[in-house]
């Protein structure tokens, strides 16, 4: 294999390689979180405590589970404890809920659920004993790093009484699947990305060797630590492998992240563009010294150039464009790119062999300049979903390029700038909501006889979600509908934020629902200035 032999895929599970890194860097300090201050060494002892704890409980390589733990200390070890093990978490979302993991356990058939007790007021371990019931693959509950015990009482799960290495445990492979994804999608709940231990790695070193990171990084986890931008796009994986400091926030509001850049000293950070407009904003009143921040990364959707160039005046720091998808391909502005192409456009790919094509709909390449789908295969993009060989069918070429349902043109400086997409997907906040399966579930209500849910431009969010729905006798409002998706199970950020009520259809000249009309209609509803918060 090419990659293996241009040293992009290094014999190293991503376990071993917190192991080395805490040799080099030992005493100095990886992870901050409230009042937690862990060095390397304190880290890996952590993790390597965790992962032995695992082993007894009876998980195994190559074993699934699933994750839904909010940014914390518990989040890093209990990743790490995974990939030291070869098992393989499920990256959920703390939105998530039993909709979800229904169809998540369906899938991936995992052994245990990691959680915590609340976050923001829900109780995350009822939702998980819930599940365990439903689903007999669950076999262990664990709450936050610890699991009942024969008398229904909640034990730590690390276990500091030997080394994994006495255990003999089977090591994961560097060519092994290290984490599962979740991947917005057109067709139901999201697709899982099967990143592996030595694309993975790739991603995350060759990010921070792009974007500068080092010793003296202080990172800032602003974003939800289970995205793979703030995870490994240079994120913690990226930042712990220069000797970096980890530091991370419950939320990325910034009433709690402007205080943690002045108090921690934090130089690097990532946001998608909803919040970069509401830091700005709140920088009018909030007063703190962010004298310490060198670099913003943008990106999950587009960035105005409007107020890309805010960022500088206000925030006194560089922007870096970020474009890219969980599946692989990263597209950096460079740090030395000029003022113009860090405003306007996306950047260039990461890796000098991302295949990239940008192809008309016969598959033709477009001429540089015009718009085209991306395709992409590389050093570190997937060859395929997990457990989905129909969608794999239309999702990949059969020369392994991934399409990737984007519309991007490529400038003559070889930077990228996104159009748009083909995909039926909303973009929420950086969230991807795949609109088919929400009108399923819109569907269901024994009150709507038919439902479509479209893209709206929103000031805030980028895209809001509408439904429009075609409904029988009784009445309905957007207030009862939420009420109804929510007992079916459906996570708050995929709920339709407006609800438009119509007779019949506009249909396109093919005889199609005119999602288009559909949405310029949205837009200038009154009802676009009542939607539930």
């Amino acid at each position: 294999m090419q990659y293996r032999k241009n040293d992009y895929w290094l014999p190293l599970n991503l376990g071993q390689r917190l192991g080395g890194w805490a040799e080099c860097f030992g005493e100095r300090t990886a992870l901050i979180c409230g009042t937690d201050r862990l060095s390397y060494r304190e880290l890996n002892q952590r993790v390597d405590a965790m992962a032995v704890g695992l082993y007894k409980l009876g998980l195994r390589r190559s074993d699934r589970v699933l994750v839904q733990l909010p940014n914390s200390t518990g989040f890093v070890v209990t990743i790490f404890a995974l990939f030291r093990l070869g098992v393989i978490p499920v990256m959920m979302l703390m939105a998530n809920r039993d909709h979800d993991i229904d169809a998540f356990c369906s899938l991936a058939e995992p052994k245990a659920f990691f959680t915590t007790e609340t976050f923001l007021g829900f109780s995350y371990r009822k939702q998980a004993e819930q599940a365990q019931i439903r689903h007999a693959c669950l076999k262990h509950v664990v709450v936050d790093g610890t699991v009942a015990d024969a008398q229904g009482n909640f034990v730590a799960v690390a276990d500091n009484t030997l080394s994994l290495l006495e255990l003999k445990h089977e090591e994961p492979e560097p060519k092994d699947t290290a984490v599962l994804l979740l991947s917005g999608g057109t067709t139901g709940t999201s697709k899982l990305i099967p990143r592996t231990h030595a694309d993975y790695a790739y991603n995350a070193i060759a990010s921070a060797d792009l974007c500068g990171f080092s010793q003296e990084t202080v990172y800032l986890v602003a974003l939800a630590a289970a995205h793979n931008f703030p995870l490994a796009c240079p994120g913690i994986i990226g930042t712990l492998s220069t000797g970096g400091q980890v530091v991370l926030a419950h939320s990325p509001a910034p009433e709690e992240c402007l205080p943690l850049i002045e108090k921690e000293r934090v130089t690097h950070t990532a946001l998608v563009p909803p919040m970069v407009n509401l830091w700005l904003s709140a920088c009018t009143w909030e007063k703190h010294d962010l004298s310490s921040l060198r670099l913003l990364q943008v990106g999950g959707s587009a960035l105005d150039a409007e107020l890309a160039a805010r960022i500088r005046p206000i925030l006194g720091c560089q922007l870096q464009q970020v474009f890219g998808t969980a599946e692989g391909l990263l597209c950096y502005t460079r740090l030395d790119d000029p003022e113009e192409v860090i405003l306007h456009t996306q950047g260039r790919p990461l890796s000098p062999d991302d295949d990239v094509r940008l192809v008309d709909e016969e598959g033709r390449d477009v001429p540089t300049g015009a718009i085209g789908e991306l395709w992409v295969r590389g050093p570190y993009t997937i060859h395929g979903y997990y457990r989905a060989e129909e969608q794999n069918k239309r999702a990949f070429t059969a020369e392994g390029y991934y399409r990737s349902g984007d519309l991007v043109r490529r400038r003559a400086d070889g930077n990228f700038v996104v159009a748009g997409r083909m995909k039926d997907v909303i973009n929420r906040a950086g969230e991807k909501i795949a609109a088919p399966e929400i009108e399923a579930v819109l569907k269901t209500h024994a009150n709507i006889e038919d439902a479509v849910l479209v893209p709206v431009p929103d000031e805030y969010l980028g895209e809001r979600s509408c439904a429009f729905v075609i409904k029988g006798a009784a009445p309905l409002d957007l207030p009862m509908l939420r009420v109804f998706l929510a007992e079916k199970g459906l996570a708050r950020h995929k709920m339709p934020d407006q609800l438009e009520l119509v007779e019949a259809w506009p249909l396109t000249g093919a005889g199609k629902i005119n999602k288009r009309l559909l949405s310029a209609l949205a837009a200038q509803s009154e009802t676009a200035m009542e939607r539930v918060p």
